[in-house]
């Protein structure tokens, strides 16, 4: 038998020396410890940036091929610029994880710093700066010299791991936690972000192919501002790279008003952004090393509310190990208003993030926490109690959920800390 690619590929990590259990929740525990990566785990080794175990070979050789492009980075004569971000995916999303490249925003706002301002029309080229330039491409985009109260805030590129099992998720499963929240007494109310295809249709309809202006559930991105993982990888080539695609055709608006770049045409095929979206599809939850008291702490300070431990795929995902299963994600994949301290000023607007505005973020998951070293979504927390503090804030539909844990004696909120830090 050939030996799996979890064994061959990445170098090992040393185990925090927490004790490897079962957690007790929802509908039975976390399905990432039965993985075979348990093995290494129980060696003193761990493993991220692998394929979910059992795939097919076909499926294998799509992670691979994936992984291949996902690292390469774009040249001028594959397409780059004529403005970009960054040149390769794996710069805001390394080996699958967080960072370290990062996107920044911008919009005018209000005399408070965070309402986003009604007229938007100075920013003319959108709400991304673009400050890299390749081949004609000749004026950085960023914020306009002569325009007041335009803020400019950071996003970290987010951890991609398990993403698969974000995409299975079934529809209805969001629309339940949604409904659910929406009778709770606490504040706690969290929103699907309802938002626009803006890609042509996929011609391999395996995982939807959806008619552009469809509207669908969002999941994706800080605010959940995409729906699939082909348009995922479609709007990055397109917004960071300046790549065009079959999905996404056109060139973006931009200063030195160019339609095209040193590559005439669309830049890529296909293939170049399904495979790069299958990889990310296929990559695996990494093992996970939960205790059960950090698992009742996590429930009784309310924390799995809106981090919901795990919820229901889809029967006919074509991917049949997320197929029916419980995908232990730890989001609710909802908007949530986390007040103003965390507010970036943009605004709601099918083509900035789709419902979300300045206020909302969507719960990110809880996954392959252990590899990250900030949190958030500009990386301004150092540390997961930092992150949990930083919940808080005025409008912030988690103060009550930080009352709890600060209500907490040292040795429980330890606890609960080491049990987040294990996701």
């Amino acid at each position: 038998m050939a030996t799996p690619v979890f064994l061959q590929k990445w170098p090992t990590f040393a185990l925090s020396g927490l004790v490897l259990v079962l957690a007790a929740m929802g509908c039975g525990g976390d399905p990432a410890v039965s993985d075979p990566q348990v093995l290494e785990a129980s060696q003193g080794v761990d493993r991220f940036d692998v394929p979910i175990a059992g795939i097919s070979a076909q499926f294998e050789a799509d992670f691979n091929d994936g992984d291949l492009l996902f690292s390469t980075p774009m040249r001028a004569a594959d397409g780059l610029g004529p403005l970009y971000v960054r040149s390769s995916c794996d710069s805001c999303h390394d080996a699958g994880n967080r960072g370290p490249g990062f996107v920044q925003k911008m919009s005018v706002v209000e005399a408070d710093g965070v309402t986003p301002a009604a007229d938007q029309s100075v920013l003319a080229f959108g709400h991304t700066l673009r400050p890299l330039t390749e081949g004609e491409g000749a004026t950085p985009l960023g914020p306009p010299a002569d325009a007041p109260n335009v803020k400019v805030t950071v996003r970290i590129g987010p951890p991609i791991l398990g993403r698969g099992y974000v995409e299975a998720i079934d529809d209805s499963e969001i629309e339940r936690v949604a409904a659910l929240q929406a009778e709770r007494d606490d504040g706690v109310h969290g929103r699907v972000n309802h938002v626009l295809y803006q890609s042509e249709p996929d011609p391999d309809a395996r995982f939807g192919a959806p008619e552009k202006g469809a509207s669908l559930i969002g999941r994706f991105g800080l605010k959940a501002r995409i729906a699939t993982l082909d348009d995922f990888v479609a709007d990055a080539f397109q917004g960071d790279m300046g790549i065009t695609s079959p999905f996404r055709p056109n060139e973006l608006d931009n200063p030195d008003h160019l339609s095209d770049d040193t590559k005439p045409g669309i830049d890529v095929g296909y293939d170049s952004v399904t495979l790069r979206a299958m990889y990310v599809r296929l990559l695996a939850i990494p093992v996970r090393h939960l205790n059960e008291l950090g698992s009742e702490l996590f429930e009784s300070t309310g924390c799995s509310t809106c981090h919901v431990p795990s919820m229901k795929t889809r029967a006919d995902y074509p991917i049949p190990e997320l197929s029916g299963i419980d995908a232990y994600v730890y989001s609710d994949l909802l908007l949530h208003r986390m007040g103003t301290d965390l507010a970036d000023g943009l605004p709601a607007d099918p083509s900035v993030d789709g419902e979300a505005d300045s206020f909302d973020w969507r719960t990110a998951p809880l996954i392959g926490l252990r590899f990250s070293r900030t949190y958030l979504h500009d990386g301004r927390a150092k540390t997961i109690e930092d992150a949990v503090l930083m919940h808080r804030g005025s409008g912030s539909e988690a103060n009550f959920s930080i009352d709890r844990f600060e209500e907490l004696s040292t040795s429980d909120r330890e606890t609960l800390l080491d049990f987040v830090a294990a996701l």
